[in-house]
């Protein structure tokens, strides 16, 4: 079974839904527009329901114990450059968090969304198939193919469906992360005319010279972090947030983001290992800046979204820290990291999307004491408020902990900056809990708000099993992530050992 082309199926069958959906809506008459916008949700849900089980699949034919690509297809495309598809540990869990959180969305905009409904579902299913082929993709060109694609469907979902300033955000987006990767796509024609090639699993032990490792790396990090986003290059980000949709927001955290993060573990440490330890100061430096400056922006915010988008910020600042403390501890921190606050940061942009669809604003003021009208809300809200500041038993105090433990065997004040910045999110998300759920009950327009409906428990639940689950058996993930972690440790190790060697020792008497 192995032999089944499984990746191929995976990347490509929300594709096949989108344009399903589309050709559904062509043969359509202008009177049946109710049916289409009905059997088009009910095709969108099955068609990314059949995706996460196709990648559950891919998951059991994947053997942990390996550190090497699996599931390898291989095709010829344009010469060199190959249609190369292939998942290993760093990878295999992303693919499972898309595919997880696309359902979810889907049944989210159920009924929120219903302008253009056709149109909507289609560009989120593209968009996952764009999403899935960044992972997948074992060929430098075809990654950067599905990595700059995926960002046409979610400027359109933002642009078209977003909020009043929905225009110039999805712009701001598009330039942003297009100007960083222009300079990705310089550095990937070097890489070709040096190797001759663009496999990935052969680049990965090309020894590029010092010298064209710092410019390699230099424009590859200019890209990545633009997508995560880092410090200072980060605004975009709070823009598109507040005016996405909530589902839009929901991928835009809880997956586009990492895409900057695993840039970094497949690309910038082992193909460059001597750049990536020269330039690690920086990213330290801006990693640390941005943990606490943006912690402090999200205190003083009003809009939750906003308060919410500054804290994912926050977060990605502690995932570069663990990804440049080049040791096993760090990345095992930094991917757990990602996957924990693609769930939990996920679910709190549902949160927002609940109360937003029932109120139309985002405003903290207009809130307070919906636990009094919203018991079940408030419980749910309150375990997501606990998993983004890193309680013990949820999710997102395994990747903090273990981020942090990384930084430390790097240089203690690193961990420090790191863990003053942890303190920092619980100081403006209990503060966020408790001005919107405590309190008295004081607007009155606030006085027959409903509670969850069935639909969004069945949005939660998912995600809450999966933020305590991940919370009090990390090892789910690391047995998964462990063997491919050590190996690109050891492989960045091996590169910069014979500096270290020449480094002359004191000779003890």
């Amino acid at each position: 079974m192995t032999d089944f082309p499984i990746l191929s199926l995976t990347t490509f069958l929300p594709s096949i839904g989108a344009l399903l959906i589309l050709v559904l809506k062509w043969l359509a008459r202008p009177e049946d527009a109710a049916i289409i916008d009905r059997n088009s949700r009910w095709v969108a849900l099955w068609f990314t329901l059949g995706t996460f089980v196709a990648s559950v699949f891919v998951l059991s034919w994947y053997d942990p114990s390996e550190p090497g690509f699996q599931l390898i297809e291989d095709a010829p495309w344009m010469g060199e450059i190959g249609y190369r598809m292939g998942v290993d540990g760093i990878s295999i869990l992303f693919v499972l968090l898309t595919t997880f959180l696309m359902p979810l969305c889907i049944l989210a905009s159920w009924r929120s969304v219903t302008e253009r409904l056709t149109e909507y579902l289609a560009a989120f299913l593209v968009l996952e198939t764009l999403m899935i082929g960044v992972f997948c993709a074992r060929d430098l060109v075809l990654f950067y193919f599905f990595f700059e694609a995926g960002l046409i469907p979610m400027f359109i979902i933002i642009g078209v469906w977003g909020g009043a300033n929905r225009v110039y955000a999805a712009y701001k987006f598009f330039l942003y992360t297009l100007a960083g990767s222009l300079l990705m796509l310089v550095a990937i024609v070097a890489m070709y005319l040096q190797a001759g090639t663009t496999d990935i699993t052969v680049l990965l032990d090309f020894g590029f010279p010092p010298g064209m490792q710092t410019w390699l790396w230099l424009a590859f990090f200019a890209s990545f972090a633009v997508k995560m986003p880092m410090w200072p290059v980060h605004t975009w980000l709070p823009d598109a947030h507040v005016q996405a949709p909530t589902a839009g927001s929901v991928i835009l955290a809880g997956v586009l983001l990492k895409m900057g993060g695993y840039g970094f573990l497949r690309f910038s440490l082992p193909m460059f290992p001597q750049a990536s330890d020269l330039f690690a100061p920086l990213v330290f430096a801006l990693s640390v800046i941005a943990v606490i400056y943006t912690s402090l922006v999200a205190f003083r915010q009003t809009d939750i979204k906003k308060l919410i988008a500054y804290s994912s910020v926050a977060h990605m600042g502690l995932v570069t820290i663990g990804i440049f403390a080049a040791n096993e501890v760090g990345m095992q921190g930094a991917i757990f990291q990602m996957l924990s606050h693609g769930v939990i940061s996920g679910a709190l942009f549902l949160i927002v999307g609940v109360i937003y669809d029932r109120m139309h604003t985002r405003e903290i003021a207009f809130y307070g004491g919906l636990v009094h009208r919203m018991p079940m809300y408030a419980a749910v809200f309150l375990l997501f408020t606990m998993g983004n500041v890193g309680l013990p038993g949820t999710s997102g105090f395994i990747g903090e902990i273990l981020s942090m433990a990384g930084a430390y065997l790097v240089s203690p004040w690193i961990a420090f900056g790191a863990a003053f910045g942890v303190i920092l999110s619980a100081v403006y998300m209990l503060t966020l809990y408790r001005r919107v759920v405590y309190g008295e009950l004081t607007n009155p327009r606030l006085a027959d708000i409903a509670d969850l409906t069935r639909r969004e428990i069945v949005v939660f639940i998912p995600l809450v099993i999966a933020t305590l689950l991940m919370g009090v058996a990390p090892s789910i993930v690391t047995d998964i992530t462990e063997a491919s972690v050590v190996d690109l440790a050891d492989h960045v190790s091996r590169a910069l050992a014979p500096e270290a060697e020449s480094i002359e020792l004191p000779v003890t008497p």
